[in-house]
């Protein structure tokens, strides 16, 4: 399973230890990642969760420009975490090598970016125009999502993108106010149920949980044995220790 390893350039994010203030910081951070066993980087300049300021796209590049670049020179593949394809376009021009596509690419304009860079491209299922205004799943969550992807794809084949897209379940993001026990519920079906969304051949990547209870452990540990290809992490060396003690590294 290939790692990213999360690096935030957006002040607000939920995991304090992802929090960066620049291209020193950021690069320290990278090379701790890796060192944990994190093969490539995520990057997000905006924040997607209910207590993020939403900021123009302007800042949210500002808060990239420099980053981008410095971790580029890791040399390792660097991710772009944005629903804007302003964004995306000056990222990937200035060396990320992938988009993150937090707005399930349901735009013609993230699809653009994607085709102009022939890069690949990380879709989540969403259950609404970008994560913070997703509604609630109320129906089967398994065949709900994926109806979304067979959406998705049919965009894709417009534009001969089909086998750059990543399927990602979309478990990282969450509407707002959704109790833990309901979120969890949700999760341990779309995670029990993986092989539902390898009907079209592609990579999964899976935004892994990142904190330390009983319930968070078991999520990861259902995703683990099903060995996506991909996955997002705040802490690698957590998620390597568990492969290992499964008998899957």
């Amino acid at each position: 399973m290939l790692i990213y390893g999360v690096v935030n350039a957006s002040p607000d994010s939920l995991n304090a230890d992802s929090i960066v203030m620049g291209p020193d910081t950021a690069l320290a951070r990278a090379q701790m990642l890796l060192s944990q066993g994190a093969d490539a980087i995520d990057l997000g300049g905006q924040g997607s969760t209910d207590n993020a300021t939403v900021v123009p796209w302007q800042t949210e590049w500002e808060r990239l420009e420099h980053v981008v670049p410095a971790l580029a020179a890791l040399g390792v593949g660097l991710s772009v975490d944005t629903w804007r394809p302003e964004v995306a376009r000056r990222a990937l021009g200035a060396g990320a090598t992938m988009i993150n596509a937090a707005d399930g690419m349901q735009t013609d304009e993230m699809w653009q970016v994607a085709a102009d860079f022939d890069c690949p491209i990380v879709v989540p299922f969403l259950s609404g125009p970008n994560p913070r205004e997703m509604e609630h799943v109320r129906t089967d969550p398994v065949g709900t999502i994926v109806d979304f992807f067979e959406a998705r794809l049919a965009d894709a084949d417009r534009y001969g993108l089909r086998h750059r897209c990543i399927i990602d379940p979309g478990t990282g993001f969450a509407p707002s106010n959704w109790p833990w026990e309901e979120r969890y519920l949700y999760q341990k079906r779309v995670y029990s149920n993986l092989d539902a969304l390898r009907r079209w051949g592609l990579p999964l990547y899976i935004a892994l949980p990142w904190k330390d209870t009983p319930q968070h452990w078991e999520l990861m540990e259902i995703v683990l044995r099903q060995q996506p290809e991909y996955a997002r992490v705040h802490y690698p060396d957590r998620v390597r220790a568990m492969e290992q003690r499964l008998g899957l590294s």
